[in-house]
């Protein structure tokens, strides 16, 4: 069992010792939504909550999948700072990855290892960290090419400010045969020699030490290899991504052999929630970044070799009845990032058998729903839906209604309810 996490709400997060991929029937159907929707019986929606046991068991059975590699955690995935503390009290959990860099400054006020997962522009952001030598020691930028560094000095030139730890950033994406790019379009530096030039091009620089890698796959880490009725699908997403991982890990090894001979590395990241077995396998790899996967967003029903539990859901109350056969209810449209489609949408959970309306899907401020279930429902009723992917819930509440023992036993702050909005 891993050491106790304490949350400023007073509940306990812990290892649960959670061994084998499926998952348990107590987060499934109709006992765990019915349990959840008794336990918030005296909260008015809109609201949302974190099923503490759920939590536990998403946060375990990651650690499980990464074999014993650390977990830095994408903090983009989660936006809420009392969660992102109590993983990193877990054994196996180390670091941040964040995703601006004025949000990665106010974490590390309190986190001693935070890498910023994007390159920054922002000016006041690295006044403050070239000036602050706790905040220069404990938070690393992302660069891939030398205007990054260019835009560093422009604000403090060398000799004036604080050295900058840098990490550079691999682009991981696969130029597959026919099918062509495939991946994310992130970083420039693709191949070991360009890996390699650009380490001894910052390693030239006065001001900067390289001291990380990144390579994330997001082709493998953030597609499904078992979408939900679609199975030529996930015939063809499986044979890619298996391609992509040999590719990637050979490429990736090159690359990380390349840097190392310019700079002693500290940690060379890869991965994500969806690509924890691959990357842990890659002998180049030290650390995995995920995060989605702790709150369990309905992405991941999509995927054969792990379920996470639903931790994560939010209910919306039913506010009137345009005709007897729908039920209208107030919000919905808690839509994620990615390629505009229905896949992208929150997920209506409880009660079964609703729908959106076609004409209308989720609204700004209304979502129609049709379906069996819709005619039962009136105003004041509730539905409960999941997210889709990552921090999108969190951006919509200022608070989680932490739920232990099916009832509510402390609410927990979102980066909104702090009072914070880096992007």
């Amino acid at each position: 069992m891993g050491a106790p996490l304490g949350l400023r709400s007073g509940f306990e997060l812990t290892d649960t010792g959670v061994s084998a991929s499926a998952l348990p029937a107590r987060f499934r159907g109709a006992e765990y939504w019915c349990a959840l929707d008794a336990a918030c019986s005296e909260l008015d929606p809109p609201f949302a909550v974190l099923q503490l046991d759920a939590l536990r068991h998403n946060a375990s059975d990651m650690l499980r999948r990464a074999g014993g590699m650390p977990i830095r955690v994408a903090s983009k995935s989660l936006r809420v700072r009392g969660v992102i503390e109590a993983l990193l009290e877990l054994p196996g959990y180390h670091g941040v990855l964040a995703y601006t860099l004025a949000e990665a400054l106010w974490l590390a006020e309190t986190v001693d290892d935070v890498v910023v997962g994007y390159p920054s522009v922002d000016r006041a952001a690295i006044r403050r960290l070239a000036t602050d030598p706790v905040l220069a020691s404990r938070v690393t930028l992302m660069v891939d090419s030398p205007e990054q560094l260019d835009a560093v000095d422009a604000v403090l030139r060398p000799g004036e400010r604080e050295t900058i730890r840098v990490c550079l950033e691999l682009d991981a994406s696969w130029n597959a045969p026919v099918l062509g790019h495939l991946g994310v379009w992130r970083s420039p530096v693709h191949s070991a020699a360009d890996a390699g030039a650009l380490a001894a091009y910052i390693a030239s620089r006065p001001g900067f030490t390289l001291v990380g890698m990144m390579a994330y796959e997001a082709q493998i880490a953030g597609v499904g290899n078992q979408p939900i009725g679609k199975p030529v699908d996930g015939a063809i997403n499986r044979w890619m991504q298996r391609q992509s991982v040999a590719e990637l890990h050979e490429r990736r090894g090159a690359a990380v052999a390349a840097v190392r001979a310019v700079a002693p590395l500290e940690f060379v990241n890869g991965g994500g929630t969806g690509s924890l077995e691959s990357t842990a396998s890659d002998a180049s790899v030290t650390e995995i970044a995920a995060g989605s996967g702790v709150f369990g967003g309905h992405l991941f029903d999509n995927y054969g070799h792990f379920t996470p539990a639903p931790a994560a859901a939010f209910a919306l109350p039913i506010v009137r009845k345009a005709t007897e056969d729908t039920a209208t209810m107030l919000g919905g449209g808690w839509v994620a990032s990615g390629p505009p489609a229905a896949d992208r949408l929150p997920q209506l959970a409880w009660p079964e058998g609703l729908s959106f309306v076609a004409r209308e899907m989720a609204g700004e401020v209304q979502s129609p729903l049709t379906g069996a279930a819709a005619a039962r429902l009136r105003p004041g009723d509730r539905v409960w839906l999941r997210h889709t992917k990552s921090g999108e819930l969190s951006e919509h509440v200022n608070e989680f209604a932490l739920i232990d023992d099916n009832a509510v036993v402390g609410m927990l702050p979102s980066y909104r309810g702090e009072g914070k909005a880096f992007l």
